[in-house]
Parts: C-alpha cells; structure tokens; sequence
C-alpha cells in the first residue's frame, strides 16, 4: 500500500488564486485594497526569512503589506505602543506578530494587545478562547492548524467519529488543531513528552497531527494502516551531498510512513504552504468583515 500524497502546495495555489480573484473584483468595485501589517521585533534569521515571504505572498494577491521592525532592545511598551498604533489605522486589516518575541518581552500582553478584529493570527486570548468553548466562534482561526484542516477536508478525511491523536501541544499548532479536531466531533488525544507508550497510542489514530519538533520521530510502525497523517513538522538534517549541507524532513519519517498511511502530507511542500495561503485568507476576511 502507497499513500496518497496530500499536496498542500497545489492546494495553497488554488486557494491563493481565489483570493487574488476576490481582491481584484472588490478594488475593481472601489473598495480599499485589504491591508497586512507585520510586527518583527529582534534579529532572528528565521523570522526574518517568514516575514519575507509573508510580504511576497500579499504582493502576489494584490494584499498591501506594512512591514514595522523594532530591535531586540525594544521595550514592552514600545512593542505594544506600535500594536496600538496599527489598530486605529484603518490601511490595516491584519495585523500579524512574527513569533518568538525576545526573551524579557510578555508574549501574551502583545498578543492581547492587537485587536481582536485584525487578529488574522488567531492567537488574541479572546479568539482562542472562543475556539475553545462549545457554541462559540472566533473571528480568526491560527493559520497553521487551519490549514491542516482543510488538508485533511481535501483528501477526503473523515472526522466525525474518528479517532485523531495531536503530537504535541503548543499553543501555536498541537492545542489550536486539537480544539477543531473536536470541533469535528473527532475523539481527541493530545500527546506530549510525557505520554507513555506513545507509539500505541499513535497506532490507534485514523488522523495522526504530528507537530512535535523532532526530526523523523514518527516510524512507519507507528502508524495505523490507512490512517491520515498530517506532518507539521520541518526540521533541518546533515547532508553533505546536498549543496546547502542539509536537507528539510518533517517529524513522520516519510519513506516508511507513506507505505502505511492512506493519505500523508509531503515535507516540504505539504502544511507550510497552506499557512501563508490561511493568513491571507483571514486577512481578506478582515478587510471583508471592515468594508460592511
């Protein structure tokens, strides 16, 4: 058995080209062109790198992108003044808060801080809350758990019943998937360091969240044979026979897992696409839900 690759970057290009369409009719129709400002605090190569391509998304839908960079140095206050400031600035719908902050800035005061109506990253207290709570819908899903899900809808997935285990539990990925998963009336396992046997447990999931950080943790044997696994993982491995030195794998050991699995997503080219192509959607959403 051979699984059935789940293309996210196929998938983020369909979704992508909508969006483009839905920009390009509503300026046509004289509404303000849907704006997305980013907030980069300190020097991190790799946020800076997500930023980067962030921006060239918004420019290839037609989404105007603010870029604003304060220095590690920045103080609180600073960060969350600059937060406020994107709030009343009715260019910006969206506003997105490159994680991690510096060490010594409070993460969930600046997260707090954005308004729950640009919160295009889902990950204002308010909106988790409300995915959290039975009967309650936030304005804005995290993007990455967002774009697992309609993975899992496009290779035809079904949730209802079904048993999915969540490795992992950041607040990021692992809870914000968990909490829709049930939202789907899937029966949920969050898994973690401390879980014990934890391969018996991934065995029994028909959807299998793998969001664990850890580079080919997840063996084909862990696997339930026809189960769809969702590989959110992307981590760097030596490889001296490729140009750059490494190579990109995510947390499922790919070349054993897809002669198990029933539907499996690639690494790369599997959930990361579908991140950037979830926040401009949220942010057209915003621009959408500000326009009346």
């Amino acid at each position: 058995m051979t699984a059935t690759i789940i293309d996210g970057k196929s998938i983020a290009a369909e979704i992508r080209s909508g969006i483009a369409s839905q920009v390009q009719r509503a300026v046509a129709a004289g509404k303000p062109r849907p704006g997305l400002a980013t907030v980069l605090v300190g020097d991190n190569p790799a946020s800076h790198t997500y930023v980067r391509a962030k921006r060239k998304a918004c420019a290839e839908v037609g989404i105007d992108s603010f870029a604003h960079e304060l220095p590690a140095s920045a103080a609180q206050a600073e960060v969350e003044q600059l937060v406020s400031s994107l709030n009343s600035d009715a260019r910006v719908h969206g506003i997105l808060v490159q994680l991690p902050l510096p060490a010594g800035l409070d993460e969930e005061a600046v997260l707090k801080a954005v308004g729950i109506e640009k919160d295009v990253d889902g990950f204002h207290p308010l909106n988790i809350g409300r995915l959290a709570q039975k009967g309650r819908h936030p304005l804005f899903v995290p993007c990455t758990p967002a774009g697992c899900m309609v993975l899992l809808e496009r290779a035809g997935a079904r949730l209802d019943g079904a048993r999915a285990v969540v490795l992992g539990r950041s607040n990021i990925v692992g809870m914000p998937v968990a909490l829709l998963l049930v939202r789907e009336n899937a029966t949920v396992t969050i898994c973690h360091s401390r879980t014990k046997d934890l391969p018996a447990v991934c065995r029994e999931a028909d959807v299998l969240i793998a969001a664990i950080g850890r580079a080919e943790m997840v063996r084909g044997d862990w696997i339930k044979p026809g189960a769809h696994v969702i590989d959110v993982g992307i981590n760097r491995v030596d490889d001296p026979g490729r140009q750059q030195g490494y190579r990109l794998v995510g947390d499922v050991a790919f070349s054993e897992a897809v002669e198990v699995a029933g539907a499996i997503t690639p690494v790369p080219g599997g959930v990361g696409p579908m991140t950037i192509a979830l926040l401009l959607q949220n942010t057209l959403h915003a621009a959408q839900r500000a326009w009346g």
